[in-house]
Formats: C-alpha cells, sequence, structure tokens
C-alpha cells in the first residue's frame, strides 16, 4: 500500500469554501500553503507587507502553473497609519530600443501563430520596492519559507495537473521546459511530491544578496546571457532601466461607498467607473440578482467599458482624456444607447432560425470568436493575495507568471513565460508603445471599497479580471448580498461581438428564455468555471469584525488568528 505523503494535507479542490469570522489578522489566497506562509509571517510580527512578500515568494514555488519569480506584480495597499492607499506597477518591462524579441524553436508552427515577446522580468523589483518601502522584517526571513518550501517540494493538485496539462504546447517549447515539467519523461502525477533543487539555490542566493540578486547579481547576469545566447541582445542595464512605478490610486463614488482601484497605465479603476456608472443609470439596484433585466444590463455595461479602455493607457505616451472616460454624464449618455437596444418585439423565433442548437462556450471560444483565431497559445496564471495584519494595514495584490522573461525558458529554477503583449493598441488588454520608460496597459482587479475612510472590502481576482470584478461588487454593494454569494454568483462574459452572451451554466429557465426574447443567444460556461477567476477576499462585517473569504472556482483558503 502507498503511504499517503504528510503534505498532501495542504491539497484543497474546488468546491465550497469555508470563510473566517470575527479575528485580528486575515488573509484569502488560492492556495492552503501560501495562506499558511502568510499567517505564520504577521504571527512572528510582520506586517501586512511581510506577509505579502513571504507570501508571493512561496507562491511563486509551489504553484508555478500560476505564477513564478520573473511574472507581473500589482499591489493596492492601504497604510493605518497615515489612511494613506498605494499603488504598485510592476509589469515586464521592454528594454529600451531593441525590437520586441519572440524566440521561435524550430517546432513552434504547432505551438502558436504568434509567439510571445520576450520582456524584463518585473517581479523581483516589486518585491525589492515593497521591503524598502514598507517592510519591516529582515528580508532573508522573509525568503526562508520559499527556501524549504523548494527543498522539501510540494504535492501535486488535480488541479496543478490538469492545468500544466493544459498548457503542455507552450511549456514544453524548449529542452529546458521539457526536463523541468517532464522529469523523467512524464508530468508528476496527482499526491506525487514535486521538488525544485536548482530554484532552491537560486532563492539562498536571494536569501543572502537580497532581491537584486535576480535583478543585477549573479541570477540576473544567467538571465542576460541567457537571453544573449537565444539572440536577444540585452544587456544587464536593461534589469534597472525602468524601475517599478507608485501611483495614486483612483477613487470612485459609489453610493454610500468609496472605491479605491487602480489607475493608469492599470484599465481597472476606468473599466469599474464605466460599468458601474452604465449600471447606476439603468437601475441596477432595484433589478433582481440573475434576472433578465440585470443579464442584459450587465453584459452590454460591461462591452462599452471594455470598448472604451482601449481610450486609455500609459499617461507618460499621451494625455487620454480621463475626464471624458470617468464623466458620469458620459456614463448615462452609454446607458441611453442600452436602453435602445431593448427589442420591442419578440425576437425567439429569429435566433431559433438563425441559431445553431446546443452551442456551448466550449466549442465557440469564450467571447464568441472560435478559439483558433487565437493569437497565442500562452500559459493564462495568476494569484490574488487579500491580506490585513492585526495593525490594519490592508494588502490586495496579484502575483501572476503573465509578462515576466523569455517565453519558455527556464534559468536556474525559475520557468518563464515571457509577454502577454499582443501591441493591440485599442483592442485587448495588454499593450504598450516601446517609448522610454512606458509600462504595459493591463487589467488586475485589486480593489478597495470604503465607508468613512474605512476598508470594509478588499477583493481581487485572477481570470477575466476585467467583467468579473464589477460583477462582485454589483453584487455586493447594489444586492446588498453575503461577500461569500457575492463571490459564489454565476458570472458573464461582456456581450459577443455576435451579440451572444457566455455565462456560468447556472442561469434561471425565465431569465434564459428572456434573454431569447430580447435576441441575446446564450453559451454555457461550466457551473463555476475555474477561468471565470478566484476571488480573494478580507472584509469588516455589519459588526465591524475583520472576516476573510475565498472563491469555490478554485483550491484557496481563507484564514486568521
Amino acid at each position: 500500500m502507498t503511504s499517503i505523503d504528510p503534505l498532501a494535507r495542504y491539497l484543497r479542490d474546488p468546491g465550497p469554501k469555508a470563510s473566517v469570522r470575527g479575528v485580528s489578522a486575515a488573509c484569502s489566497t488560492d492556495n492552503a500553503i501560501v495562506t499558511e506562509t502568510i499567517l505564520d509571517t504577521m504571527r512572528a510580527g510582520g506586517n501586512a507587507i511581510d506577509a505579502a512578500i513571504a507570501g508571493c515568494m512561496v507562491q511563486a514555488t509551489v504553484e508555478p502553473f500560476m505564477t513564478n519569480h520573473t511574472g507581473t506584480v500589482s499591489l493596492l495597499y492601504r497604510e493605518a497609519a497615515t489612511g494613506q492607499f498605494h499603488q504598485l506597477h510592476s509589469a515586464g518591462t521592454f528594454p529600451e530600443g531593441l525590437a520586441p524579441f519572440r524566440p521561435i524553436p524550430k517546432m513552434a508552427s504547432g505551438y502558436a501563430r504568434l509567439p510571445p515577446s520576450a520582456c524584463i522580468p518585473g517581479f523581483m523589483p516589486a518585491m525589492k520596492a515593497m521591503h524598502a518601502r514598507f517592510g519591516t522584517r529582515d528580508w532573508a526571513s522573509l525568503i526562508e519559507p520559499a527556501i524549504r518550501w523548494a527543498e522539501d517540494g510540494h504535492v501535486v493538485s488535480s488541479f496543478e495537473y490538469a492545468v500544466t496539462v493544459s498548457e503542455q504546447d507552450f511549456i514544453t517549447y524548449f529542452p529546458e521546459g521539457r526536463r523541468f515539467y517532464l522529469p523523467d519523461g512524464y508530468y508528476p502525477a496527482v499526491g506525487e511530491r514535486v521538488r525544485n533543487a536548482a530554484l532552491a539555490r537560486t532563492l539562498r542566493g536571494v536569501a543572502a544578496d537580497g532581491p537584486d540578486h535576480m535583478i543585477s547579481g549573479e541570477w540576473g547576469a544567467a538571465f542576460v546571457a541567457h537571453a544573449n545566447a537565444m539572440g536577444w541582445p540585452i544587456t544587464l542595464g536593461h534589469m534597472t532601466q525602468n524601475p517599478p512605478r507608485w501611483i495614486e490610486p483612483l477613487r470612485l463614488t459609489h453610493g454610500a461607498h468609496e472605491i479605491v482601484t487602480l489607475a493608469p497605465p492599470e484599465q481597472q479603476g476606468v473599466f469599474l467607473s464605466m460599468v458601474l456608472g452604465i449600471l447606476a443609470d439603468l437601475g441596477i439596484a432595484n433589478m433582481t440578482p440573475g434576472s433578465v433585466e440585470h443579464l442584459f444590463a450587465m453584459a452590454h455595461a460591461l462591452r462599452l467599458g471594455l470598448y472604451f479602455c482601449g481610450f486609455t493607457g500609459d499617461p507618460i505616451v499621451a494625455r487620454y482624456d480621463m475626464a471624458q472616460l470617468l464623466d458620469g454624464d458620459f456614463h448615462r449618455s452609454l446607458a441611453r444607447l442600452v436602453r435602445g437596444m431593448r427589442p420591442s418585439v419578440d425576437l425567439t423565433e429569429h435566433l431559433r432560425l438563425v441559431r445553431a442548437p446546443g452551442l456551448r462556450a466550449d466549442e465557440h471560444g469564450l467571447a464568441g470568436i472560435p478559439s483558433h483565431d487565437a493569437q497565442t497559445k500562452q500559459p493564462s496564471g495568476s494569484c490574488e493575495l487579500s491580506i490585513v495584519d492585526a495593525q490594519g494595514n490592508w494588502v490586495q495584490m496579484m502575483n501572476t507568471l503573465q509578462s515576466g522573461g523569455i517565453p519558455g525558458a527556464v534559468v536556474g529554477g525559475v520557468p518563464m513565460v515571457g509577454s502577454h503583449v499582443t501591441f493591440a493598441g485599442v483592442t485587448g488588454h495588454f499593450d504598450i508603445k516601446l517609448v522610454p520608460g512606458a509600462r504595459l496597459r493591463t487589467i488586475v482587479g485589486n480593489t478597495f471599497v470604503t465607508r468613512n475612510g474605512e476598508p470594509v472590502f478588499g477583493l481581487g481576482t485572477p481570470g477575466n479580471v476585467f467583467c468579473t470584478v464589477p460583477q462582485v461588487l454589483t453584487n455586493l454593494l447594489d444586492f446588498g448580498m453575503d461577500p461569500y454569494d457575492a463571490i459564489a454568483a454565476p458570472r458573464m462574459l461582456q456581450l459577443g461581438e455576435d451579440g451572444g452572451l457566455v455565462i456560468e451554466d447556472r442561469i434561471a429557465p425565465d431569465a434564459l428564455d428572456g434573454l431569447a426574447r430580447m435576441g441575446v443567444p446564450v453559451s454555457a460556461m461550466p457551473p463555476y468555471d475555474w477561468h471565470m477567476g478566484s476571488f480573494q477576499m478580507c472584509y469588516r462585517d455589519a459588526d465591524g469584525a475583520l472576516c476573510a473569504t475565498v472563491d469555490p472556482r478554485r483550491c484557496g483558503e481563507a484564514g486568521g488568528f
């Protein structure tokens, strides 16, 4: 009989999750190991930023299918002592004066029509900036848990196995990727322990030399050498050419609450302003959750918000008319357009005549576009952290494999996936103009909701971030749902260009019939689709008690003490 690995106690599955209530310090992450690391760091006297650094370092160690030590970091931080909010943007950057570099392996034609670009890593510069400004604990002590987990290894979950196998065309680009993900020629099985000795050696260097080990130090030099050998002529100077940027967050009023969210070059704040503004004018608070009126309004508001996000970007590139995008009169005019889309005739028969029966989202692409038209088959993984320490410092942040390093390469035990930017202009989330100092336009979900100046919700998610955050905020603030119910409720994508709606398969029959009468065909995702995100949330309940909850769609765990 095979003995069960003791580390299997950390395995969690998608499904119903428990919340924690009435604690002094709290966190919510998508991995039980990371939750434990964060709580241990705070128990030892670390603040929320210390705990976030330790958690990110461990997360990139035990979840290489979701994040890594070279990807993007986005932080929203509320400092208790001053009451101020701070935003940090540290996505991968592009070296000045060089064209985008796309390493194309000999077998690439079967893997991606447009190989992703390489970029300068953003993860470790973010850890350095966070620790220098707000950290309180010795740097090396924050790296020790990640070293231990790299050496001891973690147990493969069914979720990790499924995600890794689904990304095999990309992660096995090069022999080094096959050695990393296919030790002994096969994927480690569910329940098998995976160790990363090479990463442990890299992390010991990070502990001893500080974060510069992976920026301008030994690992940084190895990264540059690896890039040069592949034909990307970067220098060590490029590693520090465009440091992380501290930004004043964007603040939006929504009823009795203020939403503190991400300012440009992030899209999220602008997007939330437009979507929530449109919905408010449409009277969302008076609609029934899950009704045809709610779904129709939300689908159209998401579509318009996404479209107009193409008119923003990094403020150093262009002025962009932020005032117009945030203007309430503009939102009201967009709401008028949505009202005008309501048909005055029953379109059910029209749909019967033109729509193929039984069409599902996985057959047609998640946005109404066949999946074979996608530009890349690049892995899409990210991790959100929600943390509140006993002093009242709040962290809401994301660390992700997206937009980091050299696609398909592995250096010092660190796998990389490159930049997700497609230089899309006004289409798509990831865009950048290759001018000195510019940073990516992207869309990340870090969000705080305050009342009378005090945080009541800290929330965020990976996975179709642009459309899921306003849905959860609507559930919380307009429908008054319990936080866990607000997270678990069905989610949708924006209205597709084909006029269709893609939604998790929990829609009521009367709403489905109502959408058909309005000419909106519906395609179903799985009932709890992991691509639709994994919200991590800390919050204050009606009595002011500190609580934390977690999304049922992935493998997270909330904790506190």
